[in-house]
């Protein structure tokens, strides 16, 4: 059949060629192919509303051609008007709405329903899960997605700055160290005051070999009628880990990696050789002028280099799904021979036997090998940043008269230099098998019973080794060469009835269970000397034996508890919770206790009078009351009289086992008891655009344990334990979350969370001050607690400046007695911050995701400790650049007091004072991280899921006025009492990461 060709059709045609050149080679044009085709066919004009359910115009919404890249957005009275090709399908969506799709045609009325499901959540508490939107306690909740693409190694990096109330301090650089967390602010002195941790219904102290890539939610129960089912152990909050599961008819494999390096952030500037010698002159040391001018830092600090691989195998049916999944972690430090390994193996399944069983397990092993480089210490104790800041830049790195050893310092042969100090081997490995098997049975309809059988095994090595030959202590010793080794292993069994009844619009969950957790340690040590000088690093090739014992513990804790949750058409929430605790570390009669908890909700939006307030989609009140307790930290046998056994070896000749006596027992001994009031409401507004949560709470922690110094006259090694006194939290808390902007290309959303907490110590009894926190440098004590102030309260002189006829610094006479005495010491600054913070911005556009974390701590202050060692010029260690402003004859104006002479030992000049006390208030642009997700139809000719690549920078950014290498940092590390922190004293810094990564899934 023959066709007349006309100019429009050689017009069409060409138009149409055009446009699939133009769209199959631009990327905003891509995948819109049919669109220019059909523009040439037969148009509709649409006209329309778009509104709410209850008649109210929906601004901004978004009103698009699905497949295309062509839309418009409704006006201030909801209407748009759209060309679009005949039989289009229009795509209408809005922040706060359900998604909906509708077929073109002249006139259409758009009704969209609320998006409820941020409402509709389900989150993970106390042994079962709860709606969301019917919590009466204060939770917060850490999805995965929010550190995807992050290089986060620890559950605790996870949730740092995440969470409104929560407080994750790195109080190290290091790698593999433990991040220290405060819920709530300090709740003790000397027992524990880290969370509970419960991986899928495993409780454990302990998450540093997790893998985080396996964690699918974190939800933190932060106040007593949240944390309270889980009694004696909640008093610092709860940490709730659920692990990723597979999915029903979808297999997936997944493969994710990163690799970046670290390096330090910032220096500090410290004399260089000819200074040195300069200022060492002027101290009238006798020193050669001879210069290897050795800039000491540049030696100690390297390239550190971060890596990370991940495989996973995840699905299954209906019957039986499983996640398996294996990974290894490698942080190396900056400074060797720092360094953290982790290798990591998963396997979670999840089996529907039949219709009333279901069995499953969680099953998680871990090796992690960390090798220590010593810190938190002074360039004589081992302490390798002190070092590289003090040690002379006129030593060379090797002795001249034998390379095989470190250069020796002429002045003082103990402060080794820190290449001396990072040979040393000190080495951890450890083993860990955490898990367990559980069994749900329905016995009824509405009744079920489960069964959770765990276990938290772990071994370790400790391997400590000095060359004999190349350092100045390994000479001493002639090499030396400790070992320990350790097992635990905690066995738990739990069993649950849970009840579940919806009548009407009523509806009740009714819980009952039983508990028992069975602790076993065990511990044995060799420590040696005298080794041969080829380097044989075993015990066993030590000629002397220093020391060498062993230890073993044991303890239960036995519970019974119980939890109703009632609500009325989700309008009227109740929530009542008892444990009942037993624990075999206290004394007989004081083991078992009861930790009751009450809360109650009310949504006012769902009442009457509240229909007509558009603005506000829900608006929950809700207020809470319990009590939890705590006795982690104590030993197993605290509350006894202990006897220890050893050999005595005068001349190293031993002559048979001797007794003595470790601690006095105390009948007495009972747990601390938290009673937490907690009030709060849950806001969202803006057509689910905005969220707003805040809470007011009140927390009183009676009976602390304590323990109390006793006179060596007492004859008893460690303190008495005893409970003495009162500690009080009080704080507001608010977390802001808003979707900014959310179309078709762009996507904008805000997390916003500050926290308020005020400390007091308000009674102590059988002792009224204490002082913590000892600095070598002075043999001082930094912090004091007594009646009456916070805990992390510094003590010490007020500084008034540098006296310009004498040179010294001149102290504050508070007595006014006309001499400085200890008596004139006060109270001088305050580690705990007046509050802290945390921002998201997460922005999508067209594939790229932009995510800016900030962090941030303010009103805290920090005692530099290091500063007494760099600035206190008392003997010959190397000092700061600032010394060579310090005060050098009568009249001078100075910052700095003047440098002793050689030989005087006097320190007056370094007492603790406000000379040492910084501002630690900190903004940190923690994270920042940019990755692109391929767009599907590219992947799906290669059966590729998803795939994204990203870089990050950590740490990228930090605002302050702190002098130290950083102001995140605690010498005491989190092992410390809760006393000890905020203290800077050649602490191993934080460092600025680059990181590279890749996701991909199958």
């Amino acid at each position: 059949m023959n066709r007349k060709i006309t100019k429009s059709s050689i017009r069409a045609a060409l138009w149409v060629t055009l446009s699939f050149l133009i769209t199959s080679q631009h990327p905003l044009f891509a995948g819109n192919i049919s669109y220019a085709a059909l523009s040439v066919l037969k148009n509709i004009k649409v006209t329309g509303t778009v509104s709410s359910k209850d008649g109210q115009p929906i601004v901004g919404a978004t009103v698009r051609v699905k497949g295309e890249n062509v839309g418009t957005v409704t006006d201030l009275d909801g209407r748009f008007t759209i060309d679009v090709p005949e039989g289009s399908t229009l795509i209408i969506s809005s922040i706060g709405f359900a998604t909906l799709e509708v077929v073109a045609s002249a006139n259409l009325t758009i009704v969209l329903e609320e998006d409820t499901q941020v409402l509709d959540q389900v989150v993970v508490v106390g042994y079962g899960s709860q709606s969301k939107k019917n919590i009466t306690g204060s939770i917060s909740s850490v999805n995965a997605d929010e550190f995807a693409d992050r290089p986060v190694f620890s559950t605790a990096q996870a949730i740092q700055g995440k969470a409104a109330g929560v407080q994750v301090t790195q109080p190290s650089g290091k790698p593999g160290t433990e991040f220290s967390i405060r819920i709530r602010g300090t709740n003790s002195v000397n027992a524990n005051n880290d969370p509970l941790y419960v991986i899928d219904g495993v409780p454990t102290t302990d998450t540093r070999g997790l893998n985080t890539n396996d964690i699918e939610s974190i939800q933190i129960l932060k106040d007593a009628a949240s944390a309270s089912i889980y009694g004696a152990r909640a008093s610092n909050g709860v940490v709730l880990i659920t692990t990723k599961k597979g999915t029903a008819g979808k297999s997936t494999t997944s493969f994710s990696t990163y690799w970046g390096f670290t390096r330090l952030a910032k220096d500090v500037k410290v004399l260089d050789g000819q200074q040195y010698i300069q200022y060492m002159q002027d101290r009238g040391e006798t020193i050669s002028s001879d210069n290897a001018n050795t800039d000491w830092q540049k030696e100690t600090f390297g390239t550190g280099i971060n890596q990370n691989y991940q495989l996973a195998f995840s699905g299954g049916s209906e019957q039986a799904r499983y996640y398996l999944s294996l990974g290894y972690l490698g942080d190396k430090g900056m400074v060797n021979p720092a360094s953290f390994k982790r290798y990591s193996a998963r396997l979670n399944i999840n089996s529907k036997v039949n219709n009333w069983l279901n069995v499953g397990s969680h099953l998680n092993f871990f090796r992690t090998g960390t090798y220590n480089a010593g810190d938190n210490a002074s360039s004589g104790r081992g302490g390798i940043i002190l070092s590289a800041l003090n040690s002379p830049p006129n030593l060379g790195i090797y002795d001249a008269n034998n390379p095989k050893q470190f250069s020796t310092n002429p002045y003082q042969a103990s402060w080794e230099t820190p290449l001396s100090y990072m040979s040393r081997e000190d080495i951890n490995n450890n083993n860990r098998l955490l898990g367990n098997v559980f069994a749900e049975i329905l016995l009824f309809r509405d009744l079920k019973f489960r069964t959770n059988l765990g276990a938290d095994i772990s071994n370790g090595v400790y391997e400590f080794y000095v060359d004999p030959v190349r350092t100045v202590y390994g000479r001493q010793n002639h090499g030396i060469s400790n070992l320990a080794k350790w097992e635990y292993m905690s066995l738990l069994s739990e069993n649950t009835l849970t009840y579940t009844k919806n009548f009407g619009l009523n509806s009740l969950t009714a819980l009952a269970g039983f508990s028992v957790q069975d602790n076993n340690y065990g511990h044995g040590y060799i420590n040696t000397k005298d080794l041969p000088d080829e380097p044989v690093k075993t015990t066993n090739a030590g000629n002397q034996i220093e020391g060498a014992g062993n230890t073993k513990t044991t303890s239960a804790l036995v519970s019974q508890f119980g939890r109703i949750m009632y609500d009325f058409d989700s309008k009227y929430l109740v929530t009542a919770a008892v444990r009942r605790d037993g624990s075999s570390k206290l004394a007989a009669g004081n083991r078992w206790d009861i930790f009751p908890s009450f809360s109650a909700g009310w949504r006012l939006s769902q009442e009457e009078f509240f229909k007509n307030i558009h603005v506000i989609n829900d608006l929950k009140i809700r207020g809470g009351w319990g009590q939890t307790g705590n006795q982690e930290g104590l030993s197993d046998f605290a509350a006894y009289g202990l006897l220890g056994f050893s050999r005595i070896t005068p001349g190293n000749v031993l002559i048979g086992p001797g007794i003595r006596r470790l601690s006095i027992a105390n009948p007495d001994l009972t747990w601390e008891k938290t009673t937490q009031t907690n009030i709060g409401f849950d806001l969202t507004t803006l057509n689910n655009r905005l969220t707003l949560t805040a809470d007011l709470y009140w927390k009183k922690t009676d009976g602390l344990i304590m323990s109390i110094p006793l006179p060596s006259s007492v004859g008893v090694e460690q303190p008495f334990v005893r409970n003495d006194g009162q500690l009080i939290n009080r704080g507001v808390e608010f977390t802001v979350s808003g979707q900014n902007i959310k179309n078709e290309k762009l996507s904008w959303t805000t997390d916003f969370n500050i926290s308020f907490n005020k400390n007091e110590v308000t009674k102590l009894e059988l002792q009224k001050v204490y002082d913590y926190a000892g600095i070598y440098s002075n043999g001082q004590s930094a912090i004091r607690m007594t009646e009456g102030r916070p805990l992390g309260s510094f003590f010490g002189y007020i500084s008034e400046g540098v006296d310009p006829e004498s040179g010294n610094i001149k102290y504050r006479d508070i007595d006014g007695n006309g001499i400085i005495t200890p008596d004139d010491r006060t109270f001088i600054g305050q580690a705990a911050p007046d509050f802290i913070y945390g921002m998201t911005n997460n922005l999508s556009f067209m594939g790229f995701d932009l995510s800016i974390f900030i962090q941030g701590v303010q009103g805290n202050e920090i005692f530099n400790a290091t500063r007494m060692d760099l600035e206190g010029m008392f003997d010959s260690k190397n000092q700061s650049v600032n010394v060579l402003d310090r005060w050098k004859k009568p009249g001078d104006i100075a910052q700095l007091p003047k440098a002793n002479d050689a030989g005087d030992g006097n320190l007056d000049n370094i007492h603790n004072s406000t000379r040492f006390v910084e501002d630690g208030s900190f903004l940190r642009f923690k994270a920042v991280t940019l990755a692109y997700n391929f767009p599907q139809r590219i992947l799906s000719d290669v059966k590729i899921q998803n795939l994204s690549i990203y870089a990050t920078a950590q740490n990228l950014w930090t605002i302050t006025k702190y002098s130290g290498f950083d102001p995140e940092v605690n010498a005491y590390g989190v092992n410390s009492r809760g006393t000890e922190f905020g203290v800077d004293y050649g602490t191993y810094p934080q460092t600025r990461q680059i990181i590279f990564g890749l996701n991909i899934t199958f």
